[in-house]
């Protein structure tokens, strides 16, 4: 298990365009998932549900109440938490986080983790301006704390939520910017300036309370509520900020496709394909949400590390979405380290059938160069076949049934799996 020092450079990199700056009229957002090589990352559908009154759910760390009725979500997470680095649900809200260190105090209390209130808003919102609702009320209850990685050493920090809008938290408080139109990226920092769409009611009093704030100046949250004396981790984000940000402007106006996002997530030169020490991008996430509500959204996820040497596979909400067993890590009940207290003092074998034959796989890509060619192209062929499926769906020219479309993840999946064997 890989371990964290203070200044080692936490990293991920979300990606969001709106039309006009998308080739389609749809939202395109994007997510690197970077956290410690070793972790596992696994594909998880869960289905809609309904839920007695007064029932309770266990997240990572602590309870909450449960809701009457939850919806179909599909989440790509470290294994061994609740919560979730990236999902969507089945009305076409979708999220990634980030992690982000501010003025205010992290709390390393156990409470919710970012990555909880993330699968929290999926399955209890049916658009990005209830997730918001949902993400800042349980801010306000529970707050957020507890060590974000698996490890006997805690790291806690902040997160920011991209949901096609744009929320940043500071402790409890909080600010949101509409993303109107465009194309935005955000890498490990607060972003959020001065067109603030909603905020905390009590933001700008504990900004001026603080002597973060004049009062009299033009209030911009980012500059406010960000650390004066930035940290390793900090700096390092910034150029992959503007290394992101300069490769989305390369795309001409409505330039910007699915395809375009994955080779943006890929590129290892700006470091947002992430291989750094103890650091790797451990999965990835590129999603089609139409504007048009007939529709269906399109989600594309690895479940397998390093996106330059992965595929990026179709999963659509559908009659016959189901768990695709080969990106389910094994389970340990009341023995898992998360489980037991003191927490992490053990350690477990949590690698997927998929994650296992990936692996073989990219020890022959690095050690064979005709048989890691023809690996490669596979891969290759494999990911066109689902991106132009996804093409010929948005472009109505092939509408299969529904429990074919919910049944594609897995199929690819297989197919995947089948190329490594």
């Amino acid at each position: 298990m890989a371990s964290w020092s203070s200044d080692t450079p936490c990293s991920c990199d979300c990606f969001v365009s709106v039309p006009p700056a998308s080739a389609i009229p749809a939202v395109i957002f994007a997510k690197n998932s970077d956290r410690p090589r070793d972790e596992v990352q696994e594909v998880v559908f869960v289905p809609a549900g309904t839920h007695a009154p007064g029932s309770r759910l266990q997240c990572t760390y602590i309870e909450v109440e449960q809701v009457s009725r939850t919806h179909a979500v599909i989440l790509s997470r470290p294994s061994w938490l609740w919560g979730a680095e990236m999902g969507a649900n089945e009305h076409g809200v979708c999220i990634g986080n980030e992690a982000v260190w501010t003025k205010e105090p992290v709390g390393e209390g156990e409470a919710l983790l970012g990555m909880d209130l993330l699968r929290l808003a999926l399955e209890r919102s049916s658009s990005a301006l209830e997730a918001l609702r949902v993400i800042t009320d349980l801010l306000a209850r529970y707050g957020q704390g507890g060590s974000c990685r698996e490890d006997p050493t805690p790291c806690c920090y902040h997160n920011t939520f991209p949901l096609a809008d744009v929320l940043e938290p500071a402790g409890r408080l909080w600010a949101a910017q509409r993303i109107q139109e465009g194309a935005r990226n955000i890498s490990n920092q607060l972003s959020v300036g001065t067109d603030i769409s909603a905020e905390h009611a009590d933001l700008r009093t504990r900004a001026l309370a603080q002597g973060w704030w004049d009062g009299q100046s033009t209030f911009d949250f980012a500059q406010v509520f960000s650390l004066t004396q930035q940290p390793v981790r900090m700096e390092a984000a910034k150029a992959r900020f503007w290394a992101g940000q300069q490769l989305l402007q390369q795309q001409q106006q409505g330039g910007i496709t699915a395809e375009v996002m994955m080779g943006i997530l890929r590129n290892k030169e700006s470091g947002i394909c992430m291989d750094s020490g103890g650091f790797r991008t451990t999965a990835s996430m590129v999603s089609i949400l139409p504007r048009d509500p007939t529709q269906p959204c399109v989600h594309f996820l690895t479940a397998t590390p390093d996106p330059s040497r992965s595929v990026f596979k179709p999963f659509i909400f559908g009659a016959g979405a189901a768990q695709a067993p080969q990106v389910l890590s094994p389970t340990f009940g009341a023995r898992d380290p998360v489980r037991t207290q003191p927490r992490f003092q053990t350690q477990v074998d949590r690698r997927h059938t998929l994650y296992l034959r990936h692996q073989v796989a990219l020890g022959l890509i690095e050690s064979e160069q005709d048989r890691g060619q023809q690996l490669r192209q596979k891969q290759r062929d494999l990911e066109q076949e689902g991106l132009e499926a996804a093409r010929r769906l948005l472009a109505g020219e092939q509408v299969p049934p529904p429990q074919e479309l919910g049944g594609l993840f897995q199929a690819f999946v297989e197919r995947e799996s089948q190329v490594y064997a």
